[in-house]
């Protein structure tokens, strides 16, 4: 048995410790946030954060992830309302079919966890290992600027 905290919560997966992270959240613990998109670690679609840095969940064996922290998509979530980086990403159009968005979603949040102002580079830098088919970026790094600055707004108490 492999033992990993999952979104914080401490879970044991009865998967072999070779089989893919991506498909014991998928399939064994029903986390089903974290998409496949390539399955070779190229698309970063499968994002996910172990012990707080991002890795690709079909790249990484479970028996890998033994007595450490993975935090999906769904661990992002603050409560029943969407993330006001999600909100950003759907009111800006930079979530479109919704594959890619999970791994950007992972990737975007690790960057403004550490920097709660980035620029566009910076951005660009942080969502490299995610690709879209969809948007062409622009939109993508629009809206997680606007949720960096609606962050940082929260955070002094100003108005947005």
């Amino acid at each position: 048995m492999t033992t990993v905290t999952v979104n914080g919560i401490p879970r044991e997966v009865s998967s072999g410790p070779l089989s893919r992270l991506l498909d014991v959240l998928r399939e064994e613990l029903g986390l089903t946030g974290t998409k496949e998109g390539c399955g070779e670690g190229e698309c970063g679609s499968c994002t996910v954060l172990l012990d707080g840095v991002p890795v690709n969940a079909c790249l990484v064996a479970v028996g890998q992830c033994d007595g450490r922290r993975v935090t999906t998509v769904e661990g992002l979530q603050e409560g029943p309302d969407l993330t006001p980086l999600a909100r950003c990403l759907i009111d800006g159009g930079g979530a479109q079919c919704g594959i890619c968005t999970p791994g950007m979603l992972v990737s975007a949040s690790h960057l403004l966890a550490r920097n709660p102002s980035p620029d566009e580079a910076q951005v660009r830098e942080a969502l490299a290992g995610n690709l879209c088919r969809c948007t062409g970026y622009q939109r993508i790094v629009d809206s997680v600027l606007e949720a960096s600055r609606l962050l940082r707004a929260r955070r002094e108490g100003a108005s947005p």
